[in-house]
């Protein structure tokens, strides 16, 4: 794999940039693989990456039905943050976004990690006891967070009304190393370093079957022919179902469109990330100097990836009190995701009842901070047969009822 540089990057600019070579390479399937993952998504590819770089497994491959990073990695706010309440949330999100840290020289490519912060407001009394509690146990895990009143929440982000009609803004919870990065450039970096690591990654390839015996998963078919595997791992966001139904289990999920938006692009005027959980609306800006827009899922079951006037309507009027100036944006694209959602508002990394097979889904409307950590977790529970960051996180839990229940104490479970 030829290094990112600047020199490089100059040499380039003298010769039109005709002298890149492909980010990663395009391939026929082999007949079999070690392993072979289902998902060109983020945590798809950066299970395949941490397989390579801690394990030592490289015969690998990616298989996914669209284009790489084209489902939810390619359609999320961006938003990273590890300030979760329940200690095992609190773990893999620390760990995604201590590894988010130092990402673009891990890979040798620039995913534009910004550690601008990440304000959630409180606006209710509840929410200010909910938040004070979660900072002290953030403290005990040794995640860096703090409780902040409104006069800090005016200086971080002077464009706020805090003084809402409704909702009158009582303080926040603010994470300083949070942050975002761009989407489609975490997925590129990992795929680019799986290919350098020989791995094959198998886009337009849909599987339409997985075949297993009395020894576990035997192989997967596709549009492209049988590939045979000796581990399978399912990471395809919200069809984790589908997949599942293939291998013969069962899911404790629902599918549902989570949908976004984003304005015209303006000039510099916020420069953190803002929750605001109450009105359910969150917002930053990118570096086009869009403003960034997200709500709630919709309440319905799906598999829509459009928008909705409805869900524009409900999510800008609730975020119009605190931010006035979005009253006078244009809208300039809407778009909706697939999301996998569980009981209990976590995500599932898991063995299943299929020897062989590993499932990595659920993680509903909070998928894209959890990457690296997912990724390094997964890789280690498909290598090794266990994790300490996936423990908690397994299947029997909705069997045995040890929920891990981040909707009830965070409010919401981005």
């Amino acid at each position: 794999m030829r290094r990112h540089s600047v020199f490089a990057i100059a040499r380039e600019a003298m010769r039109d940039h005709t002298g890149w070579p492909r980010a990663w390479a395009r391939v026929e399937p082999r007949d079999r693989y070690d392993v072979v993952i289902v998902g060109a998504g983020g945590h798809g590819l950066a299970t395949a990456y941490y397989l390579g770089k801690n394990h030592g497994i490289t015969d690998v491959a990616v298989v996914e039905k669209g284009w790489l990073g084209g489902g939810n990695t390619g359609r999320n706010t961006t938003i990273i943050r590890s300030n979760y309440l329940q200690d095992p949330s609190a773990a893999i999100y620390e760990k995604a976004r201590s590894l988010y840290e130092t990402l673009s020289q891990d890979l040798n490519y620039n995913v534009m990690f910004s550690p601008r912060g990440v304000l959630m407001l409180a606006q209710t009394h509840h929410e200010v006891r909910g938040y004070q509690r979660t900072a002290h146990a953030n403290g005990l895990q040794g995640v860096r967070t703090e409780w902040i009143g409104p006069g800090r929440v005016k200086e971080l982000c002077p464009i706020m009304n805090i003084e809402g009609p409704r909702y009158p803004v009582l303080g926040g919870l603010w994470q300083s190393r949070g942050g975002t990065a761009r989407h489609d450039a975490v997925a590129w970096g990992y795929a680019r370093a799986c290919s350098d690591m020989g791995m094959h990654i198998l886009q337009s390839t849909e599987v339409t079957g997985i075949e297993t015996g009395p020894g576990g998963v035997q192989a997967v078919n596709t549009t492209r022919g049988r590939i045979a595997c000796g581990k399978l791992g399912l990471v395809a966001a919200g069809h984790s179902s589908v997949l599942a139904d293939m291998a013969g289990f069962r899911l404790p999920l629902e599918s549902v469109p989570l949908q976004a938006l984003v304005s015209e692009p303006i000039k510099p005027c916020m420069d953190i990330v803002v929750m605001a959980n109450t009105v359910h609306g969150y917002l930053s800006q990118s570096d086009k100097g869009e403003m960034v827009i997200g709500g709630g899922t919709d309440g319905y079951a799906g598999y829509t990836q459009r928008g909705s006037f409805h869900h524009v309507e409900e999510t800008v009027r609730a975020l119009v009190e605190t931010f006035p100036i979005l009253s006078r944006l244009k809208m300039l694209r809407q778009w909706g995701g697939i999301v996998d959602v569980t009981g209990d508002r976590s995500p599932i990394l898991s063995k299943t009842p299929v020897d062989g097979v590993f499932i990595n889904c659920g993680w509903g409307t909070g998928g894209f901070k959890a990457i690296p950590g997912s990724g390094f977790g997964f890789a280690e529970l498909m290598a090794t047969g266990a994790s300490p960051l996936c423990a908690a996180f397994g299947l029997d839990r909705f069997r045995e009822g040890r929920f891990i229940d981040e909707s009830v104490a965070a409010g919401v479970a981005h």
